[in-house]
């Protein structure tokens, strides 16, 4: 099975993604490292702010791994943010029916109560180098856009509305 995790950035991708690791210890696969892997190694001219370029440009190199990994009967867990809405493109059914897909979406009460929360639990995971640029209004902003674009595209998604353990644990 290929697990798929994404959404905004904040919502707990990354400690999902542990948690299913540390569950049923299948490898995980962040894309962020993935990403600076290539920007550091100079692989592309692409840089760490270019968030709707690199989607294009990192998303037909997962999808590639995902395939492989498909074929040889292997399990792999992938978070990060970018996955595209419309992921299912380039994959036909044998792959499909072996991918269980996810966004995280918080919802603008949940960021408007608990945004010291959020940002103090961003560096619980990842050791963030910069994270003066979070915002409570952009990041009510993308997690809107988030479930515009999964219900426009009939992707699955957890909505975190009161608690975000209770909210994301049934579905591990």
């Amino acid at each position: 099975m290929i697990v798929l995790i994404t959404g905004a950035t904040h919502t707990g991708k990354t400690a999902l993604a542990q948690k299913l690791l540390d569950k049923y210890n299948f490898p995980y696969l962040s894309i962020d490292h993935l990403k600076m892997g290539l920007i550091r190694s100079k692989q592309t001219e692409l840089t760490a702010e270019d968030d709707e370029k690199l989607v294009d440009y990192l998303w037909p190199i997962v999808r590639e791994m995902i395939k492989t990994a498909v074929e040889n009967n292997q399990n792999l867990i992938v978070e990060g943010c970018y996955i595209p809405f419309d992921w299912r493109d380039g994959l036909d059914g044998k792959y499909l029916k072996e991918i269980k897909y996810i966004c995280l979406i918080m919802t603008k009460s949940y960021i408007e109560n608990n945004f010291s929360k959020i940002a103090e639990f961003a560096n619980v995971i990842e050791k963030r180098l910069y994270d003066a640029c979070l915002s409570k209004d952009e990041l009510i902003k993308e997690n809107e856009y988030n479930l515009k674009m999964c219900q426009k595209y009939k992707n699955e998604y957890i909505l975190i509305d009161k608690d975000y353990e209770k909210e994301t644990t049934p579905w591990l």
